[in-house]
């Protein structure tokens, strides 16, 4: 398996990039082939102490630019042909590669994929899925922020996505699809939800019905759905919760002769609930809906989060998920159709 790491996308690159496709490999018999400036990148593969060949497990494709965090995505990735995004995800659409990881411009991301390897047929809008860690294991959340405004069968489409991830990727057998709204009740929710409800239950999903925000933490179900303007809120607002709560732990644990001695006994549980709340232990997100397999980091990824990214790649190009979603968007039975 091949797969084409951005390392010149995210906070931290190529530095970390490098070292985490470098553990990727330690753990995984597969071929990483880092894109971006090739001095830099020799320059980190040397410095990460790379006694290899260039061409076995570790190739270098060779793209002088490099799409900002700042830049305008679409226009970008249309006019950096060159940039390291762009060709990563051209390695793709050419076969050379299996699959992409980057922590860049997210935009910029999911603009390259989405205008070089293209929707899968009958998928309008691709969505980003993110594991988010709950109390029964780990629920999907999609769409995260690739779509702000959405029609009721982009959702259904989101859920049957979702569905098919948690399926191949965690091991869900029939997952429990959720519409995140403000009410459990079918009558509760505005417009886009009231809409959507109602062709969910009509739909071959596992429909879990309305679930609210303090469920989703307690694993109320395995994919919640929502448009990605709700979405990116939820994501955002999750990931300062748990990095404010972690702190305020910290705190309370270092701040006294007492809770120096508690921390102590309960260190191993400690890390535990750290690594659970860690966006680094699930590396990325995919693109779901588009015609390759492509991972979307969170931009400061170190090489723990890239080397979680890149075997997340390998594990979805081995379960044939593009495939099995194009399958599954064949295979559903519309009711507005009947």
């Amino acid at each position: 398996m091949r797969i084409a790491v951005d390392a010149m996308g995210g906070d931290h690159s190529p530095r970390e990039a490098v070292r985490g496709g470098l553990q990727a490999l330690a753990e995984k018999n597969l071929q990483v082939i880092f894109v971006g400036r090739e001095q830099e990148i020799r320059e980190e593969l040397t410095a990460a102490g790379y006694q290899g060949d260039l061409g076995a497990q570790v190739s270098i494709v060779d793209a002088s630019e490099v799409i900002t965090m700042d830049e305008h995505p679409a226009t970008a990735v249309r006019k950096r042909r060159n940039s390291s995004i762009v060709v990563a995800n051209r390695l793709v659409k050419e076969g050379a590669a299996d699959a992409v990881v980057s922590a860049g411009n997210t935009g910029a991301a999911m603009a390259a994929s989405l205008l070089t390897l293209g929707r899968i047929p009958g998928i309008a809008r691709p969505a980003i899925a993110i594991p988010m860690p709950t109390l029964r294991g780990v629920t999907i959340l999609l769409d995260a922020g690739a779509n702000a405004d959405c029609d009721p069968r982009d959702l259904l489409q989101f859920g049957l996505m979702g569905a098919v991830y948690a399926e191949a990727i965690m091991g869900i057998a029939s997952p429990r699809v959720g519409l995140l709204s403000i009410g459990e009740e079918e009558a509760k929710g505005n417009r886009l939800v009231l809409e959507s409800h109602q062709i969910f239950k009509e739909s071959d999903l596992n429909f879990a019905g309305n679930v609210e925000g303090q469920e989703l933490p307690k694993g109320a179900c395995d994919v919640a759905v929502c448009d990605g303007f709700v979405g990116n809120i939820v994501l955002k607002l999750t990931e300062g919760v748990a990095g404010t709560l972690l702190q305020q732990i910290k705190e309370i644990l270092t701040g006294s002769l007492q809770g120096k001695a508690a921390a102590l006994l309960i260190k191993k549980e400690l890390q535990a609930l750290r690594n659970r709340m860690d966006y680094s232990e699930y590396g990325g997100a995919p693109l779901l809906g588009v015609q390759g397999i492509a991972i979307i980091s969170h931009g400061r990824s170190k090489a723990k989060a890239f080397k979680n990214a890149v075997l997340f790649g390998a594990k979805a190009v081995e379960e044939n998920l593009v495939t099995r979603i194009r399958q599954a968007i064949e295979e559903h039975r519309d009711p507005a159709k009947q």
